[in-house]
């Protein structure tokens, strides 16, 4: 009588087991949420959401659905340590962002120690080049943009002399791109006529600092600067009808920029990773299904975060696991997009085409 109930209880354990459901697979997601660089990092966390849902719709990984957690870093180390505590502690397979260069640091350390992989939809700085970690990034480094940019405006434009504001508040980032525009610009003939430090806030003086900036009488006015104070630095300088090109770069590249600057960043010039204008039926896919569940446009920061999800959920349909995760990606590329593939090399760098681009009647324009 006991071995019939034992065998009868091990045969209900069995098949509750069998019809229980798949175990979910948790990743997470760490971008500045609020603040000046909200642009980037709400874009970047519709596109990561997106690229999940789909995933979820599809049957999730293998069978297993993925459950996501967000957080806000905050552009502030502690808080961005806090939140990779917090997804270390959840036993996320994976971490997407951060989204600028000032956050990597406390994330990666604390990922690293718990054998997690971070994967950068948009952080380029060169610091982080060629280095055997566990981090990885589906944008190519500051020298491939700083180098078009130098380039395109040398060539083109006729810029001889350039004067250029950059925000500490991001400066692994912005230190990386002003010195390989630096190097490059100089190899070229062209001199920087001052290179201007400030820390973007509520209390920057965009008008003192573009007064600098005119003071050294340069061709061309170049802000290394998010999506806000290049607006914000855009208006003065027309304001005061400074004749000068105005340059930035791909971290402004938001359509934040266009709404804050209106007229005033029109024939703004910046190098970036996204073509706004393809015709390829992947991206169309993508941008009416982006459009459709988040009411707006992506923009660059969406379409990286979202190629950078897919790789990794793509990664774990073969096999990744937290501690092969850079391994798969690695080997098993490239990984299909919304515009581009994304291979990763030895290092877990990705090469990303880059384009130039003008802002001409409140759009982003392809000029190469």
């Amino acid at each position: 009588m006991k071995r019939s109930v034992l065998a009868l209880g091990l045969f209900l354990l069995l098949a509750l087991t069998a019809c229980a459901p798949p175990e979910p697979i948790r990743i997470g997601f760490i971008g500045g949420l609020n603040g000046r660089v909200a642009d980037l990092g709400q874009a970047g966390r519709n596109g990561f959401q997106l690229a999940v849902e789909q995933t979820n719709a599809a049957g999730g990984v293998n069978g297993h659905p993925v459950e996501i957690m967000v957080r806000d870093d905050g552009q502030d180390s502690t808080l961005a340590k806090s939140a990779a505590e917090e997804m270390v502690a959840a036993k996320v397979a994976v971490i997407i962002g951060p989204m600028t260069s000032a956050m990597v640091e406390p994330i990666l350390a604390t990922a690293t120690r718990a054998g997690i992989a971070v994967i950068s939809p948009t952080v380029s700085t060169a610091d982080l080049t060629a280095k055997d970690d566990l981090f990885l990034r589906v944008m190519a480094d500051t020298r491939v943009y700083a180098d078009l940019s130098a380039r395109y405006n040398f060539e083109k434009n006729g810029v001889r002399r350039v004067a250029a504001v950059y925000d500490l508040r991001n400066r692994a980032y912005t230190e990386s791109w002003l010195k390989s525009f630096r190097e490059i610009f100089g190899a070229l003939g062209g001199a920087m006529a001052a290179e201007i430090s400030f820390e973007s806030g509520d209390t920057t003086d965009h008008a003192e600092l573009v007064g600098q900036m005119l003071a050294t009488q340069p061709d061309a006015l170049l802000f290394v600067s998010n999506a806000v104070d290049t607006a914000r630095f855009a208006q003065q300088a027309r304001q005061t009808g400074a004749a000068q090109k105005l340059l930035s770069v791909e971290w402004s590249a938001t359509e934040r920029l266009i709404e804050l600057g209106g007229k005033a960043v029109d024939e703004i010039y910046m190098a970036q990773p996204f073509d706004r204008n393809d015709t390829s039926p992947d991206y169309l896919r993508f941008a009416k299904a982006y459009e459709a569940r988040f009411q707006s446009l992506p923009g660059f920061s969406s379409i990286a975060a979202y190629d950078a999800t897919r790789a990794a959920l793509e990664a774990m349909t073969r096999g990744a696991t937290p501690g092969t995760m850079k391994q798969i990606l690695i080997e098993k590329g490239p990984f299909s997009g919304a515009q581009q593939t994304t291979q990763f090399d030895r290092f877990g760098d990705s090469l990303r085409q880059a384009l130039h681009t003008v802002v001409r009647d409140g759009q982003f324009v392809v000029v190469n």
